[in-house]
Order: C-alpha cells, then structure tokens, then sequence
C-alpha cells in the first residue's frame, strides 16, 4: 500500500515572493489591519501545528512533493534553503524533514509554474487600473486550465516516483484537486482537512459576517494534529 500524507496549505507572505508586498497591502485595504494582523497569527499557528506533527513521526525514506518545487536532488535543496533563508514555514518544515533522512522529490513542470507566476506578476506590477483589469480578468480565464495541468502533472509524477509500501508527503494549495486525480492504490490521510482550510480562505473576505464560523474554522487551524 502507498501512502500520502496530504498537507492542504496556506502561503505565508514569504512564500509569495516578489507579489508579497503588494498580496498584505492590498489585504489590510481589504480586510483591515486587525482582521488581517488576525490572519497572519491564524498562519503562524496553522504552520506550527504542522510543524509540530511532523516532529513527532518517523520520516526517514519519505518522499516529498511541494507545491510549486520545479527541481529534486542539490538544485531542488538549494531551492529549499533560498526559502528557508526568507523566513518561509513552509520551507523550514521542508528543511527539516530533508535533514532527518526525507527526499525532495520534482514535483511541478517548470514552465507551467512560471506561466502562473508571469501572470500574476502582471496584475501586481500593472501601473494602470486598466492593465491591471486586463490582467486579472485574463489570469481568471486560463487560471483553471494551468491549474488543472499542474495537478496532472502532480499525480503523475506522485504515480511514477511513489513506490509499493512508500510513504509521501504532500504540501499543496487547498485550491488543487490532487485527492480526486490520484490512483484508488494511494491511502491518503489529510494532516488538515483540505476543505475546512480552503473554507477558511474562502471566508476571509467575510470574516466579520459570520465571525462565528469564521472563528471555528481559526481554530481547528491552529489545533494540535493528532497522530
């Protein structure tokens, strides 16, 4: 039996990189600055909670697969060590898990992830509101297809590198659909449940409407995980 430990993540500002700036501006603008400061700590603790389970288990021999990692071997480490070095939790856990006898393996294709990236560097860095329109409502109309590719090409190479009584590990944005995609062989087990995290996401933007739902699901992030 295969198996994926299956980590539904949140990006921290860290891992957004040249758009973080512009992602936590446009966030206070939004949310406001108490509601936003709210969701940067609800990150904090969902990440250590992770961090936590993690610590706790036996990964010598795991595989990982990360969402966005175009490379494996020294470069792929590299890439890991660039993120760790900006302060991302996502990366330091990934760290850790390599220093205690886990392997990165390549999990995205390189030019599809960079597409997405172009595209939503063009809605950032556009100087008009008119560009930055275009831009958006263009992102908006390929975003599912490009996503739809990525999650393809992440079952396939979960498929061909996950061997017989292997363990792997999975760190991917809620918005994937990886768990329909891959093969009935693969037991998956969710460390956070995929589809309260990306309720989460979804009720940012209203968080002061249904506090309480919004509150419930704050926590559940930030719980221990149980092993």
């Amino acid at each position: 039996m295969r198996t994926l430990l299956y980590v539904p993540i949140i990006h921290t500002s860290a891992d957004l990189g040249s758009i973080a700036k512009e992602v936590t501006k446009r966030g206070i603008a939004d949310l406001g600055e108490e509601v936003w400061e709210g969701h940067i700590k609800t990150i904090e603790g969902f990440w250590n909670a992770i961090s936590d389970y993690f610590d706790s288990i036996d990964v010598s021999g795991m595989k990982i697969y990360q969402d966005g990692m175009v490379a494996e071997g020294e470069i792929g480490e590299k890439i890991v060590e660039e993120g760790l070095k900006s302060g991302s939790k996502n990366y330091e856990i990934v760290y850790k898990l390599i220093q205690r006898g886990a392997v990165l393996v390549k999990t995205e294709d390189f030019n599809l992830v960079i597409i997405e990236r172009d595209r939503l560097l063009k809605i950032t860095q556009a100087k008009t509101v008119a560009k930055k329109l275009f831009g958006f409502i263009r992102y908006k109309l390929t975003k599912n297809m490009l996503l739809n590719k990525r999650d393809e090409y992440i079952v396939q190479r979960i498929d061909e590198t996950l061997h017989e009584d292997q363990t792997g590990i999975l760190f991917i944005g809620a918005y994937h659909d990886i768990k329909r995609k891959l093969p009935r062989g693969i037991q998956i087990k969710e460390i956070k449940d995929k589809q309260k995290v990306k309720e989460y996401r979804q009720l940012l933007p209203f968080s002061k409407k249904h506090r309480k739902r919004f509150e419930e699901l704050s926590k559940y992030l930030i719980s221990k995980v149980e092993t």
